[in-house]
């Protein structure tokens, strides 16, 4: 008999339960329990970034991430970012701007990075950028319309206001 356990925490904005194994990563409970198709299952070793989502507002590798680490803590995906009307969040709207959307296989991971990064509030140089989005692999591009699109959502979301301090959303 499997020993699970129960997790409770708060998902896109919503307080969940859901049933786990305790031997069980984060990204298996987000995909196959709770159906959230954004986090992706990519190189399973933390290398690539594909299944990366906030965990209480950092961005986490969730192949590495047991879920029973999760108990209590506030995720965020892909799928919680559009507003209730449907309308993209600005870092979501940055990249439909800059064509920075390829497959889509690494586009969640890299724009819940992005989601961290422009909620510190603060401008970034490319070259700082580039660093702090280094855990990423894209098979597709070389890169150009993402950095095009993170720079946009970084300047666009320091001028408004929108940051984690603001609590704001757009």
């Amino acid at each position: 008999m499997m020993d699970m356990r129960i997790l409770t925490c708060t998902v896109n904005g919503k307080k969940v339960q859901v049933g786990y194994d305790p031997r069980e990563s984060l990204l298996d409970t987000l995909r196959n329990r709770l159906h959230l198709t954004s986090v992706k299952r990519g190189c399973e070793v933390g290398e690539c970034g594909a299944c990366t989502v906030l965990v209480d507002g950092v961005a986490t590798d969730t192949c590495l991430y047991l879920t029973q680490w999760a108990q209590g803590k506030d995720i965020l995906t892909v799928e919680g970012l559009a507003a209730s009307d449907g309308m993209l969040d600005p870092v979501q709207q940055a990249f439909v701007d800059e064509f920075a959307v390829q497959c889509g296989f690494c586009i969640p991971g890299l724009i819940m990075s992005t989601e961290e990064i422009v909620r510190t509030g603060r401008t970034y140089s490319r070259d700082e950028l580039r660093k702090l989005l280094s855990g990423h692999l894209c098979r597709c591009t070389g890169y150009q319309d993402v950095m095009n699109a993170v720079e946009k959502a970084v300047n666009w979301c320091v001028e408004h206001g929108y940051s984690d301090q603001a609590g704001a959303r757009a």
